[in-house]
Order: C-alpha cells, then sequence, then structure tokens
C-alpha cells in the first residue's frame, strides 16, 4: 500500500526550504523600554521576537546621571550576557565602546566590536555613527560603517550602512487593528524591524546606546 504521508527526505526539503524563505524576510522585534524584572523605577529593556518570546533583555537597576552611567550589559532571552556596552568619558560626541563579552566575570574584553557616537555635539542632535572593529572616528577619512537617521526621540528613525542601504528601522507600536482601530502605543513601546542577514545583535545595542544618547530627564517611581 502506498504511504499517505510524505517521506522523512520530502519533509527535510520542505522545511529547508520555508527556513530559506523565512531567512529572505526582515524580522520583527517589539521593543519595550522596561526591565525584564519588572520593578519600578529602574531602567532597561525587553525585546520579544514575532512570536512573543522573550530574545533581548537590558536589566540596568538605576538611572544615575549620565557623568556617572558604567558599563551596560546586552543580554539573550535567557540572560547570557553578549556584548559590554560602555560610556567613554569626557567625549564631547556622547561615544561609547562595545566589547565583546568575556566568559569569565573576572575579565573585562579588551576586544572592541564597535564604537558609536553622536554625530554632532549639540545634545538635541539624533543623528549618529557607529565605527565597526578598531576603526574609530579621530580621522576625517574615516567612513563609518552604520549611520542613524532620523528622530529617535519619536521612534521614528532609520539606520543605513556603509552604501546607504537601509538595514534597520524603528516606528511607533500600534495594537489593535482588524475588526477595530489601530491604537498607537507609548513611546516606550516601539517596533524594530531588521533586514535579512544583518546581525540583530548589533541593531539592538545601537538602539540601547542611541537611547542612552538621547535621554530624557528622569523622575524616579517610588516601588509599591
Amino acid at each position: 500500500m502506498s504511504r499517505v504521508h510524505p517521506t522523512q527526505g520530502k519533509v527535510d526539503h520542505v522545511a529547508a526550504e520555508i527556513g530559506v524563505a523565512r531567512d529572505r524576510r526582515p524580522s520583527s522585534w517589539t521593543v519595550w523600554k522596561k526591565s525584564s524584572m519588572a520593578f519600578q523605577g529602574t531602567d532597561g529593556f525587553s525585546v520579544y521576537d514575532s512570536e512573543g518570546m522573550l530574545s533581548f533583555r537590558v536589566d540596568n537597576y538605576s538611572r544615575r546621571l549620565k557623568s556617572f552611567e558604567g558599563e551596560i550589559v546586552l543580554m539573550d532571552g535567557d540572560g547570557r550576557a553578549l556584548l559590554s556596552l560602555r560610556p567613554q568619558f569626557l567625549s564631547m560626541h556622547a561615544r561609547w565602546n562595545v566589547y565583546e563579552c568575556e566568559d569569565s566575570s573576572n575579565k573585562r574584553s579588551k576586544l572592541r566590536v564597535f564604537s558609536m557616537r553622536r554625530c554632532s555635539i549639540l545634545q538635541s542632535s539624533d543623528e549618529a555613527e557607529v565605527f565597526m572593529g578598531s576603526s574609530t572616528a579621530d580621522s576625517k577619512s574615516t567612513k563609518p560603517s552604520f549611520q542613524m537617521e532620523g528622530c529617535f526621540r519619536r521612534r521614528c528613525c532609520k539606520i543605513r550602512g556603509s552604501k546607504g542601504e537601509e538595514v534597520a528601522k524603528i516606528c511607533p507600536k500600534k495594537a489593535g487593528g482588524g475588526g477595530g482601530a489601530a491604537v498607537m502605543l507609548g513611546e516606550d513601546v516601539f517596533s524594530l524591524v531588521v533586514e535579512p542577514g544583518v546581525d540583530c545583535k548589533l541593531v539592538m545595542a545601537f538602539v540601547v546606546i542611541m537611547d542612552r544618547i538621547c535621554r530624557r530627564s528622569f523622575t524616579p517611581l517610588m516601588c509599591s
């Protein structure tokens, strides 16, 4: 009797085709500007994929003044450290340096992944540039690897590559729709769309740094 279900080889082939098709589509993320630990009065990020799974997180338990701000660690959804984000003190352009995280908690990695800075010394500027690896902006001939343009504060900006191509964009998050009218969520929840082949971990680090560069004054909440 002939089989009515496909062979395992055909199943694997179909699954592979589906995987390739997904890899060719932009990935969509929901970014919630809130620590996953859910303590009031703390800072952080919780980032969810299109399936609603926690994929990245930043748990920062204080909102110190910028001049006293220390290292920020970008983690995956399970809490494993991915990147170490460190502000460069006395920088006119609000520069940050990002490093790979060491396996040992007793060591600080010296392997720099990228540096990021505001394009202008003006505090109101929402445009920034990224220099990968050991490249720096000290030389005028150095071309940035990525640039962020638009208005991050309004959650309406794009990240472009060295050739001007769009690699990611940030836009306001809408809820509802379907039979009813869509509702625009607040600025603490927004959408992040990343083009295929772009490292989402790096883009999320860009977002965290932009939040620090463009940060507003903060009024602490009392813990209940």
